[in-house]
């Protein structure tokens, strides 16, 4: 799959209107927190590194479901080369 890799701002519509309280970007992948404490990510994720159980990359912002299945809020988020760390509260 083609996963277009920009090296400029570019606009991207988040699914429902969110609004980003916070943004992390690694060298091939972005992730968000917004208003109400969801983790969204996107880009390249290759190592796993966009937190949604598989290697998958994406071009379209996704929530990262199992955050919200285990009922945890992000407080910070931190994207590295091809990892990202996440900080949460329960």
């Amino acid at each position: 799959a083609f996963i277009s890799i920009q090296a400029f701002p570019a606009l991207l519509d988040l699914p429902q209107d969110l609004q980003v309280s916070a943004v992390s970007c690694g060298s091939r992948h972005t992730a968000v927190i917004t208003r109400g404490r969801e983790l969204y990510t996107w880009g390249w994720g290759k190592y796993g590194q966009l937190g949604h159980g598989d290697n998958t990359s994406s071009d379209q912002a996704r929530r990262v479901e199992c955050l919200v299945a285990k009922g945890l809020r992000v407080e910070e988020v931190i994207c590295g080369p091809w990892t990202t760390y996440v900080r949460v509260l329960e």
